[in-house]
């Protein structure tokens, strides 16, 4: 028989039948959890706002990333079932006849031509498919050497896709992650074996021995020694199967193979499970590249843990209540062969004094209604991680930026390796109050409504390499009426933090998805999105807003620019990068990804962003503008800048 694990100290019966495969709906099939999501069966989670005794609203939690729903809501508009067939297929076939210029040249590699408007287009195929959601970092060994990645539909369902550079970015080589072939069993991943002392799987129990349909979440990054690596979550369209994987790319191969992933090896696997109780999302990595770190070259990878029960927040045998969304780590001393047992970090502070009132079972002052962590390492060895967090008082109706700071010991192959995380500090206010609401399916969700994508407050971080005591973070959030762009500092390795200051200088417009990186001489570069803003953009209308013939929504124009500055003397000034983009349409509809990325080498620095400058000039497929990733190298802009009124952009 094979074994069986749960994680706590208690099991409930449902969660052990659940792991047995004894426990199913009427129709004796397993709900499944993420599906319930795409079809609103089960909602964005939501708490009370208590003041004098009195409900006066409700705040909305840190939830699911917008890769695993635009993936899953694919496959059910695809029509799959939850039985054993796969729909692999793409949306059509980009079939264009003679006439039409789809900018293919004879002799050009990545169609080159598409490459337009003086950036570089960074992924290299040549279909009509949807890539964003993207991520950049830079080699230690070799700072010519650029690695990248995205999300990726080329090949039908989501996927990752990898990128490679040896030039600065100039030119750029891409591929698939090769995770293909391995298959879904948790039971094989729990418990010590021999070779692997770890565990990786929070659940255990059967699973479905198939392959996994879809991925999301790309996460680079290299170590001291050259070594890239790189991360996505899995999951299947017609089960609960899910997992995370780190892969490795060797010293020298610069990023152009990574190692497979077999069907049934434990290397380079985090965790997997197949339960409708758990799945795992949102997930960063990161390497200690300090050559005087006792932890040199240790890489860690942080994500999200959502749990669901039958006994949380009303839910059924047929669809489980949302309980918790802690944040998870783990980490590997030995290349990302073995990775240590997961642990939730996430901790138990003052600063969660709400209590758990959808999961009674956890403790009151647990912070495990979390999101978008993403770890950075200190100088002296140690591990930051900040995440977005929901389990403000009762009476915040604001949501908090948190930080958890680990010193990580032991090693991974011996099965001794542990995060050893302190309890989090407050880094920051996300304050949500005001925020948009779109209907993209499933009810109202936090939105930019201009360009109608999902939008988050996850935090983005990066320290600095003069003193490794020094990180900065970056978040998007609500307080002057509009979406704007956060950054607050901290020089004790995540003691204590500034207050946050305004990075965009220009008002009237909506600014997400930002990214941050120190340069040299105290100076910071900070990258994001702009988009123009909907009439009356701060009420929104009931089941939230959805694009109506003249109301602006999904008929608005974005770009993307370069921010910098010195320390925390903002606004930053900045330099568009991107010329304006309309707004995602036919399949791609809803979805620009959950982030952006940016890497500074010297004073250099490398944005990444996903745009609709393409247009389809055969849209089989449903996609009228593509969505495509861009990056450009520019020096970091250096000054304050005065503010300025900009509503719109050049028509």
């Amino acid at each position: 028989m094979r074994r069986i694990f749960a994680a706590g100290t208690a099991v409930s019966l449902v969660m052990l039948f659940s792991v047995l495969g004894l426990w199913g709906t009427a129709s004796g099939t397993q709900p499944r959890t993420l599906h319930s999501i795409v079809a609103g069966r089960i909602k964005p989670p939501t708490l009370p706002v208590v003041r004098n005794g009195q409900v006066v609203g409700h705040k909305r939690l840190p939830f699911v990333s917008s890769g695993l729903l635009k993936a899953a809501a694919e496959a059910d508009a695809a029509g799959v079932s939850a039985a054993d067939d796969r729909l692999e297929e793409a949306d059509g076939e980009n079939v264009a006849s003679p006439q039409q210029n789809v900018r293919i040249d004879a002799g050009t590699l990545g169609c080159r031509q598409r490459n337009t408007d003086g950036a570089v287009r960074v992924n290299q195929d040549c279909t009509f498919r949807r890539q964003a959601e993207e991520e950049i970092t830079a080699n230690p060994a070799d700072q010519r050497n650029l690695l990248a990645g995205q999300n990726d539909s080329r090949v039908g369902y989501n996927q990752c896709g990898i990128d490679f550079s040896t030039d600065s970015g100039r030119h750029w080589g891409d591929l698939l992650p090769p995770f293909r072939q391995k298959q879904n069993d948790p039971a094989s991943e729990f418990g010590p074996v021999p070779g692997d002392p770890n565990s990786h799987s929070i659940m255990g129990g059967e699973g479905t021995d198939h392959t996994y349909d879809a991925a999301s979440d790309p996460a680079v990054a290299f170590d001291s020694r050259g070594r890239g690596y790189f991360s996505c979550v899995l999951f299947d369209v017609a089960s609960n199967a899910s997992a995370l994987f780190v892969t490795a790319s060797p010293a020298g191969a610069q990023g152009a193979y990574f190692y497979n992933i077999s069907p049934a090896d434990r290397r380079f696997m985090v965790v997997e499970d197949n339960s409708p109780l758990v799945f795992h999302d949102k997930n960063f990595i990161t390497a200690d590249t300090n050559r005087r770190s006792p932890n040199r070259d240790n890489v860690y990878v942080t994500w999200t843990v959502f749990r669901f029960d039958p006994t949380c927040a009303g839910g059924t045998a047929d669809v489980p209540g949302f309980c918790q969304s802690p944040i998870f780590g783990a980490m590997s001393t030995d290349g990302g062969f073995h990775f240590s047992t997961p642990e939730q970090i996430s901790g138990r502070s003052p600063l969660c004094s709400f209590g758990n009132a959808l999961d009674p079972s956890a403790p009151v002052d647990a912070c495990n209604f979390d999101q978008g962590s993403d770890p950075v390492t200190l100088a002296n060895g140690d591990l930051l991680v900040p995440f977005n967090n929901g389990n403000t008082p009762a009476g915040n109706p604001n949501a908090q930026q948190l930080a958890v700071r680990c010193s990580p010991t032991g090693d991974s192959a011996a099965g001794t390796a542990h995060l050893n995380c302190a309890p989090p500090t407050k880094a920051g206010d996300d304050i949500v109050t005001g925020e948009p609401l779109c209907d993209f399916g499933r009810g109202p969700e936090e939105c930019i409504p201009g360009p109608f994508i999902r939008t988050n407050d996850f935090p983005r971080a990066q320290t600095t390499a003069a003193d490794g005591s020094t990180a900065y973070i970056t978040w998007q959030d609500y307080r002057n009426g509009e979406f704007d762009i956060q950054l607050a500092r901290t020089t004790d390795g995540g003691l204590t933090w500034s207050p946050a200051v305004q990075v965009n200088p220009d008002t009237g417009l909506d600014h997400y998805f930002s990214a941050v990186d120190p340069a040299r001489d105290d100076k910071v570069a900070v990258s994001y999105f702009r988009s123009e803003r909907v009439p009356g953009e701060n009420s929104t209308p009931a089941g939230g807003f959805a694009p109506v013939a003249g109301n602006g929504v999904q008929d608005s124009l974005s770009d993307y620019v370069l921010a910098g500055g010195r320390g925390l003397t903002a606004p930053f000034r900045f330099v568009p990068v991107a010329a304006p983009f309309v707004a995602p349409d036919g399949i791609q509809t809803g979805f620009n990804g959950d982030y952006s990325g940016l890497v500074v080498v010297g004073d250099t620095a490398h944005p990444i962003w996903s745009d609709t400058r393409n247009a389809n000039p055969d849209p089989v497929n449903a996609v009228g503008h593509d969505e495509d990733i861009f990056t450009v190298a520019r020096n970091v802009p250096s000054g304050r800048q005065s503010p300025q009124h900009q509503s719109h952009f050049k028509r």
